[in-house]
Order: structure tokens, then sequence, then C-alpha cells
């Protein structure tokens, strides 16, 4: 298809031009010799029949040479410059078919800056993005294998024991039974909503969001938890303008958030939650008292299943999506997010395009 694609670009680009080139001049040349052949006869009576044929004879002699040679220089020209242009389509191709091959790492060489250019960096964008969805895939895979096996290791080995008699089947064990399938479901629920998170940007039903209106819903549900803390709880609302975004999305977003500030705050803690305007838009900071978060685990916060103290149970610690998540909806709305952590603080914020 390459080969065909070439010759017809040449064929189309070189003989139509160069036959009517041609055919112009010939036919000046023609009606030029007449006219001039006339003017002679008119002027020294001389009979131009013989002198016009043989001149006539001579210049199209010529004229087929030198057509000759165009068409030879054109087709030539013609074919490198084609050649340069098809060159980062059959890059494309090469890429393309490794691709779709599962090597996700193909790239074309970009060179120029038009419209074949364009499509080359297009398709490199398309490679990123496949390379990225395929690499997503992947550490989806392993993370969720590795989240489930410890509960489902310990199923086993209970399920084994009772079983084989081993272990006798009281209450406490039933008790810690139930809590392992607990902790699946949990595990599943938190999975799908991560799964819709990473979707959420096609399914956005944005409407006019109050985010102070937002916050303060989802800290009556958790007000009897920071009391049961004895965690001190204030707000700063200042005047902010409301933002155009899914309700519901950022609902699950800010639960997440305040369920990470009652969980992680010590007793007898703080805690400030913040919504305010700024140049660009509407600014919210969930704002806790604690240990902290080493400097080095910062910038991973909000991948999923990090958690900054390795050894701390699921539990206590979570499986590392609930930050993931709010991550995935925040950008979802054109938004962006942030942490900073010092010594008896750790401070988390979004911020949201007015």
């Amino acid at each position: 298809m390459k080969a065909r694609l070439h010759w017809k670009l040449m064929l189309i680009t070189t003989v139509p031009v160069i036959i009517v080139i041609i055919g112009i001049i010939w036919l000046a040349f023609d009606q030029l010799a007449a006219d001039y052949f006339m003017v002679l006869m008119e002027k020294y009576m001389v009979s131009p029949t013989e002198t016009h044929r043989a001149f006539l004879t001579a210049v199209h002699h010529y004229l087929l040479w030198a057509s000759l040679i165009a068409l030879l220089l054109a087709f030539l020209l013609s074919y490198l410059l084609t050649r340069r242009v098809l060159q980062p389509l059959s890059q494309m191709i090469d890429a393309s078919r490794q691709i779709a091959a599962g090597n996700f790492s193909a790239r074309v060489e970009v060179t120029t800056g038009d419209e074949i250019g364009e499509l080359g960096n297009a398709f490199n964008r398309m490679g990123d993005s496949l390379e990225q969805l395929e690499r997503l895939r992947k550490t989806m895979v392993a993370d969720v294998a590795h989240e489930l096996r410890t509960p489902l290791t310990n199923l086993r080995g209970y399920l084994e024991g009772l079983s084989d008699g081993v272990i006798p089947p009281d209450k406490q064990t039933l008790d810690m039974l139930q809590q392992e399938n607990l902790r699946l479901v949990s595990l599943v629920e938190d999975l799908g909503q991560l799964a819709r998170a990473d979707a959420a940007r096609a399914y956005l039903e944005r409407q006019n969001v109050d985010l102070p209106d937002c916050i303060n819903e989802i800290l009556t549900l958790y007000r009897m938890n920071f009391e049961e803390k004895q965690i001190s709880l204030s707000t700063r609302f200042p005047e902010c303008p409301s933002v155009r975004g899914d309700r519901d999305k950022l609902l699950q977003a800010i639960r997440n958030l305040i369920e990470n500030c009652w969980k992680y705050t010590p007793t007898q803690g703080k805690v400030t939650i913040s919504c305010a305007q700024t140049q660009s838009g509407v600014r919210a900071e969930f704002i806790n008292s604690g240990d902290g978060i080493p400097a080095s685990d910062v910038p991973f916060i909000f991948e999923r299943f990090f958690r900054s103290d390795p050894s701390r149970s699921r539990e206590a610690g979570g499986a590392g999506i609930g930050l993931a998540i709010v991550k995935q909806l925040i950008e979802a709305h054109g938004g962006q997010v942030g942490a900073e952590s010092f010594p008896g603080e750790t401070r988390i914020w979004f911020e949201l395009p007015a």
C-alpha cells in the first residue's frame, strides 16, 4: 500500500502539471510563430511557409527533449519529496504494528511542524496514554492480588483449622472470621469506588456546588466520631463562590478526607477545615494534628495502595485507596490536590476552578 500511495502521489503531482505546461508552451510557440511570420511576409514580402515549418520543427524538437528532461527531473524530485513526506507515515505503520503486538513503548520520530508532524505528535500522545493505561492495569492487578492475599490467607488458615479440629469453633473464632470477611467486602467496595473515580471524567453531572455546605453535610455524619475521640473540630468558611462540579462525587472526596482526619488524629487532637476563594478558584484545606508524614512519603500519599507506614494493619490503616480516590475525583473536575506535613501537623488540600 505504501508503494501504491507513493506512486499515486508522484503521478498526481508531476504528470498533469508537466503535460499542462508543455501544452501551453507548444500552443504559445505555434501561435507566436504564425503571428511573427505573418509580420515578416507583410513587411518584406517573403513567403513564410517553408521558414515557418522549419522553425516550428526545430522548436518542437527541442521542446520535446526539454519536456523529457523536465519529466525526469520532476519524477526524481517528486520521488524524493514524497518519500520524505511519507516516511513518518511508514514509521507510524511500524509503530502501530508494535503497539498492536503489545509493545506500547513504540514511538515515531517527529521532525517537522506541519500536519504530518502534528499527526506524529498525536500518535505519540496516543502511545503514551496506552502505555500508561497498560501500566495502570498491571499495577492494579498486582495491587489487588497483594491486598486480597492477606485476608484470604487468614480465612483459609482458620477454615482449615476449624475443619481439622485444631481451632475450636467458639464465638471468638467466628468473630475473627467475620472481621476478615468484612475486611474483604470493604476492600472490594473501595476498589469499586476507585474504578468509578477513574471513570469520573466521562460521567460528571455538573451543577453549581457550594463546598462549605458539602463539608458541613459530611461533618454532621462524622461529628459523633470526633466527639468519641475528644477531637477539637473547627471550621473557617469565609465567603467563597460556588464551583461547577458533580455534587455526589465531591461529597465522596470530602468524605474520604474527613474520614482521614478522624482516623489519623490522636485522641484529644485538633482538626481544622477551611474553604476560601483563591485567584484561580476555591481551595479547601483539611488540617489535623498528629505525628505527621515523613517528607519522603508525602509525594506518594495520593498513589493507590500507598501507606506511609507499611507495618500499619489494614484494619487501622486501610488499603491506601482513599486519597487515590480523592485525587482522581478532583482532577476529573479540572482541579488539583496536594499535601504538606510537619511534625505535629498534616495539611491536605484540593483546589477547584470557580
